[in-house]
């Protein structure tokens, strides 16, 4: 069957699903999204969108009966409006709430969202507060959180035996807390740290700290970056072949999106991936199929996280049988999804994070029909290395 054959099977209840929240009746079950639709972010929340809306369509449109009914809010990636916006669909009496992209945001509508009782998954916000010292009883995280990516940027440099490691963060709040975390954690496989290097948000000239990073003895150079200072810095950094010399790594620094953008400068670097089209199991294969045919395009790992957590928990509703959000709540927090597209996950009552296995990927030359960066997974963690038992 070619790449168009089973997106049959997802497709065929797509007339059930309602993407007009005016055509909405009293027995439909609707979803508030809430996700960054403009601005830097909002290629992200378009993709967890298409994520998102196809999980209801692999399902036939519906659940508990009544067709699922999606209503998309733009959070502009600001923390206020998200509130603004969560509290107004939360008015409108939507069934539960998806998003956001930003953490800052997320965290900011956990807090409204407890109190109205609505259920909140969240499929790509990484803050490890989301799921700690934050955490709310109707959140729910279904992907990575930052401690994961940590652990599997250590395992990395252990496995890769990088003994001395140069530092690019961010000069922010949540890029500083990650290294801080992450030091420790290279310290632990045995890795030096030679320098490290905060360069301001939104910089365009990285001369200087490429330069030094030659200059030293590093085997090893982890990027705290993200959007376009990575992109910056992987041109830049490539056009004078740091990463022929030395190991780049980080944490979403690099997957077919950002290949697209740096381009051939890309091949050879590493990164952790939260999701990837080549994951082969059964239903990945399926899921990658009727999202290229209904959208020209590999899902990105926005979409493939989207999709992981939307239908995990309407799989959930379901098995409830019952129309009680508070009913959902206490289901979703100690089940297990044996259909992740990424194998299995298991939702840890005691901080509302899944478990799951993580991988991690190399940027290589694409084969047609693959975009021309294409990602390889080059490792795989399992659950038990990333997640420690709950205290």
């Amino acid at each position: 069957m070619n790449i168009f054959g089973k997106a049959a099977l997802f497709a065929a209840g797509a007339a059930a699903l309602v993407a007009n929240p005016a055509l909405a009746d009293e027995d439909a079950f609707r979803v508030g999204g809430i996700v960054s639709l403009s601005g830097a972010y909002g290629v992200i929340g378009e993709s967890m969108r298409k994520g998102a809306e196809l999980a209801a369509e692999a399902r036939g449109g519906t659940v508990l009966g009544a067709p699922i009914v999606f209503e998309w809010e733009d959070t502009e990636t600001n923390p206020q409006i998200a509130v603004q916006k969560a509290s107004a669909l939360m008015g409108k009496g939507v069934d539960m709430l998806f998003g956001a992209v930003s953490s800052g945001s997320t965290l900011a509508v956990m807090k409204v969202s407890e109190r109205r009782g609505v259920p909140l998954i969240v499929t790509l916000s990484a803050s490890d507060r989301i799921t700690g010292e934050d955490m709310a009883s109707n959140t729910f995280r279904t992907s990575n959180p930052v401690r994961m990516e940590n652990t599997m940027m250590a395992e990395f440099v252990g496995r890769e035996k990088l003994g001395k490691i140069y530092a690019v963060v961010a000069d922010y709040g949540v890029g500083r807390d990650m290294w801080d975390d992450l030091k420790g954690r290279l310290d632990a496989v045995g890795a030096e740290i030679v320098a490290e290097d905060y360069p301001p948000l939104g910089g365009r000239d990285y001369a200087l700290i490429i330069d030094k990073i030659k200059k030293t003895d590093a085997d090893g150079v982890v990027m705290i970056m993200t959007g376009g200072d990575a992109i910056t810095f992987l041109k830049q950094s490539g056009q004078v072949g740091l990463k022929d010399e030395k190991q780049i790594f980080g944490t979403m620094v690099m997957d077919e999106m950002m290949g697209e953008a740096v381009g051939d400068l890309s091949f050879g670097v590493n990164s952790t991936l939260r999701y990837h089209f080549a994951i082969d199991n059964e239903v990945n294969r399926a899921f990658v199929e009727s999202y290229v045919a209904k959208y020209g395009v590999y899902p990105d790992q926005a979409a493939g996280e989207a999709y992981d957590g939307m239908a995990w928990f309407l799989d959930v509703v379901e098995e409830t049988g019952v129309w009680d959000q508070q009913a959902w709540i206490k289901a979703f927090s100690t089940s297990t999804n044996t259909k992740s597209l990424e194998g299995v996950k298991v939702m840890r009552a005691c901080d509302h994070q899944a478990a799951q296995s993580g991988i991690f990927g190399k940027a290589i030359k694409g084969e047609a029909p693959h975009p021309n960066v294409t990602m390889e997974i080059s490792y795989q963690f399992d659950s038990e290395t990333l997640f420690p038992a709950c205290d």
